[in-house]
């Protein structure tokens, strides 16, 4: 049986931010599921972990970890949930904080963290046939089993594999704290350089023995200078070990036949609850109840890169002239809260701006939701597509990175049948956004072709089975 230990800096339902946590909360488990792996997980025992959750949890080993002229406490915790063992890793200077992240010393923080993983691997005797590392801050896990613990005993046959699910944010610090932070010296200069300064990802991306992104369709992209905020020299020379892998979402945690957070459970074949949702969202966000309305949504952190830009350029037209209800949900950048403030003060009877970001709503709008925007500049996977359509949402979204593997356009073939999964644009352009949501309003119109379509929206397959059989063939390659 494989042994694969997965390294990363959040995990739900432990502690998370987004997208890095959903698919560390929920691959482990798919993986271990097929019975052909022992999974383990190692993260930070954050702050936030709940006392609930503390409880549950056995203590593994007391020791120090060296980094640098640095001596620290280290404690690991584990506690066993769905079929993997999860590992925490306890020192209250680096992790007792009121967030994950965004502090001055995270570089430091996350470079004990991956010290702290090597010295665990040793400490608990448990040597995985492949240690698999995600994002910058845990890079150097990578970094530091090929460069300080690659011949002692137990590490020699670790293969690496280490997963980019976002390229923007890369780890970069000046080198004057390449040795007195992350314990490496000159030997290791030109393997952490990259454009004068020391670069995490660039390093883990040269070590690892797989590089995989979170879509095929962004593994393509992150090669280009468009999308590789400076790597694609580094990935180009390493396309050969690059590869991309879709994720998936929990089939569990988003289930609109037993979800308990919706104000009421509905399939794909009994739909009656999809309505009873729109009404009560529609109470709960100040709009008129109405069940011959569509209803649009828009759930995202309020950034440029987001499409927020191009939605600003359209939506109130798409408002004015069309028949239709939009909720949003979401925090950013000032400019895009206000933008829907203005909206929903201009259009009271159409629009609510949910400025806030609260999980358990965000299900409670998917469910309710009949058209689900998302007009990525880029979007290395995406998740919220997978949960819309799952929630029976028809999504309208660009062709980019994980959108375009994930959601393919809508046409009716010369028998009939119904193609495609939504409604998909090529261009980075507002009128596209518009015409192909307005595209989606008239389908929605029609009430049987609706049905028709939404039932084959809902049975689209983003579970984790598929995927988990992926990374098995990779391990297995590996």
């Amino acid at each position: 049986m494989k042994k694969i230990l997965y390294v990363g800096a959040e995990v739900m339902p432990f502690a998370a931010t987004g997208g890095l946590g959903d698919v560390l909360g929920s691959l482990p488990a798919a993986l271990a599921s097929t019975g052909e792996a022992d999974v383990r997980v190692i993260l930070p025992l954050y702050a936030s972990v709940s006392e609930a959750w503390r409880r549950q949890m056995k203590e593994e080993a007391i020791f120090y970890v060296d980094l640098a002229w640095r001596q620290q406490y280290c404690g690991v915790y584990s506690l066993v949930k769905d079929g993997v063992t999860y590992y925490f890793i306890d020192n209250e200077y680096y992790f007792k904080r009121p967030s994950l992240y965004g502090y001055f010393d995270d570089g430091e923080r996350y470079a004990y963290f991956c010290m702290a993983v090597m010295e665990t691997i040793r400490r608990l005797e448990f040597y995985p046939d492949v240690l698999h590392a995600h994002d910058w801050q845990s890079a150097l896990s990578v970094v530091y089993l090929n460069c300080i613990y690659r011949n002692r005993p137990g590490y020699t046959d670790i293969r690496t594999a280490f997963t980019i699910h976002n390229i923007e944010y890369q780890g970069q610090y000046d080198f004057a704290i390449l040795g007195d932070v992350f314990a490496l010296g000159e030997n290791e200069h030109s393997l952490m350089d990259h454009g004068g300064c020391v670069n995490l990802m660039k390093a883990a991306i040269e070590c690892a023995d797989r590089v995989t992104t979170v879509s095929p369709r962004y593994a393509e992209e992150i090669r280009t200078p468009e999308y590789a905020h400076g790597l694609e020299s580094c990935l180009e020379r390493n396309a050969y070990k690059l590869s991309g892998i879709l994720n998936g979402i929990d089939y569990v945690y988003y289930d609109p036949e037993n979800d308990g957070v919706i104000a009421s459970s509905f399939t794909a074949t009994r739909m009656a609850g999809k309505a009873k949702n729109k009404l009560a969202l529609q109470k709960e966000a100040g709009l008129p109840e109405r069940k011959d309305v569509p209803l649009l949504a828009i759930i995202s952190r309020l950034a440029s890169h987001k499409g927020l830009d191009i939605v600003a350029e359209c939506i109130w037209d798409i408002v004015a002239e069309n028949d239709v209800q939009l909720v949003i949900l979401g925090k950013g950048e000032d400019r895009y809260e206000h933008l829907f403030l203005d909206l929903q003060a201009a259009f009271p009877d159409k629009v609510s701006a949910m400025i806030t970001y609260d999980r358990d709503l965000s299900k409670r709008i998917y469910a309710a939701t009949d058209i689900f925007l998302m007009p990525s500049k880029s979007e290395p996977c995406g998740l919220s597509q997978m949960i819309a359509s799952r929630y029976g949402a028809i999504p309208v979204v660009r062709e980019t990175g994980g959108l375009y593997d994930s959601i393919k356009p809508y046409w009716i073939d010369a028998k009939g049948k119904i193609m495609g999964n939504g409604f998909t644009f090529t261009n980075y352009s507002s009128f596209e956004l518009k015409e192909r949501t307005e595209a989606a309003i008239a389908l929605w119109n029609d009430a049987a072709l609706r049905r028709r379509f939404v039932r084959k929206i809902m049975n689209t397959d983003f579970s984790w089975s598929v995927s988990a059989k992926k990374y098995l063939a990779l391990y297995e390659e590996l």
